[in-house]
């Protein structure tokens, strides 16, 4: 039987103000949320959606695509100005800058991605008191979140050849109680690795496959606490505990662009990439030793950087094929329920609370849609940047953080 693990439902201490702060539903204090799925904790938006969006404030963050994080009343921003890369504190109200700390953190594009920018695409993660911030060139650094402090930082340019993939590093880090695990390294050369929360030292590591562009998740399969996630030509298991390789599966895309975070839909662990469909497996364990077993899949649909989500049992996201359509599944069986025409574009970050879906495309549309079986139902449509608009957004009760190119934009729904 699989359970996710939840590792932010504490409490969290004071963070960025002299006054404590409590976790509220609409925190969002790692990659796609609370639970790393893209879904929104005890939304409730508006019965009916305004013709227009107010714009409350927009402050000039730096480059970059890794999404904002919110706790409480603060922001957490994660960019590049220059040739430093910058963690900055804001302000849910007013946008202030309550503090900013950056680093050098000189890095070179590959002419492939250069319209991407030298920006992270890492998103961080806050926990017990602490910020982890995974650069784009592989720079793994541990912040305190109340003042900005650094605590620890590891570059790992004496652990392997090169520190980041041909694109830059996009996997986000995950915090498992006293631990932070990121996939670290470059192609061909790297490892999946977990580090102590309070010192940075290594605890563990699988050094059998390069970092991809993926982000893992920790899931419980027959009791055993495990990272899942897509390496550079596979998807792996690994115990949380040791690092020790339970499963794998081989895994190719074109360009080597393995990029989609895990999805879990009761036991079954979901999976998709580039031209590779979509598949969900089963993980079984028979003693000591453990198997994997396909129990669906369709080429219907395929999910190329826009990571799907999961409401009322069905699989919503946007599939690459025709130039970018919306897409349902039923997540048990895989069967397509329906698609849109096509050509909304490169990607589209998408989440879901309630029975609606919020899709922020990279042309900077947000979409509002039902989670409806029946069909796609777009409610209401929003121009929310001037720029492309890569990063995941984040919904604070009435109000929709967005994070374009270089500028974070506070709109509110009333």
């Amino acid at each position: 039987m699989f359970r996710p693990r939840n590792m932010f439902l504490n409490a969290l201490p004071l963070l960025c103000s002299l006054l404590p702060l409590v976790l509220q539903a609409q925190d969002s204090p790692q990659w796609r949320g609370p639970n790393r799925d893209g879904m929104i904790p005890s939304y409730a938006g508006p019965q009916t959606w305004p013709d227009q969006l107010k714009q409350k404030w927009q402050v000039k963050v730096g480059i970059g695509y890794s999404s904002p994080l919110l706790i409480g009343k603060n922001i957490f921003t994660f960019t590049r100005q220059g040739e430093q890369e910058v963690v900055s504190c804001l302000d849910l109200d007013a946008g202030k800058i309550l503090w900013r700390e950056a680093y050098a953190a000189p890095y070179r594009v590959n002419p492939i991605a250069g319209a991407h920018g030298a920006g992270p695409k890492s998103t961080p993660a806050v926990s017990n008191g602490k910020l982890f911030t995974l650069g784009i060139g592989g720079i793994l650094s541990a912040w305190d979140v109340k003042s900005g402090r650094s605590l620890w930082r590891r570059d790992f340019s004496s652990d392997f050849k090169t520190t980041s993939p041909e694109f830059g590093t996009a996997t986000s880090p995950i915090v498992d109680g006293k631990l932070v695990i990121a996939f670290v390294g470059g192609n061909g050369n790297g490892a999946l690795m977990a580090f102590d929360a309070e010192s940075g030292k290594t605890v563990w590591k699988w050094d059998g496959d390069g970092p991809a562009y993926a982000s893992p998740i920790i899931v419980d399969i027959s009791g055993t606490r495990q990272v899942v996630t897509q390496s550079q030509e596979k998807i792996i298991g690994v115990s949380a505990v040791d690092g020790k390789l339970l499963w794998s599966i081989p895994f190719t895309t074109p360009y080597v662009q393995n990029i989609i975070t895990p999805i879990l839909f009761k036991d079954l662990l979901i999976f998709s990439g580039l031209e590779q469909g979509v598949f969900a497996m089963r993980v079984i364990r028979n003693g000591q030793a453990w198997k994997t077993e396909k129990v669906w899949e369709t080429k219907s649909a395929s999910f190329y950087m826009s990571d799907p989500v999961i409401n009322g049992g069905q699989l919503f996201g946007m599939s690459h094929r025709n130039k970018g359509q919306f897409v349902a599944l039923d997540a048990a069986t895989g069967k397509s329920l329906w698609e849109t025409k096509g050509r909304v574009g490169d990607n589209t970050a998408v989440l879901t609370g309630g029975d609606k879906l919020l899709m922020l495309t990279s042309d900077a549309e947000l979409i509002v849609a039902n989670a409806s079986r029946a069909a796609f139902q777009e409610i209401k449509r929003y121009t929310v940047a001037k720029s492309t608009t890569y990063a995941h957004p984040v919904i604070a009760g009435k109000n929709i953080l967005v994070k374009d190119t270089d500028s974070l934009t506070l709109w509110s729904i009333d």
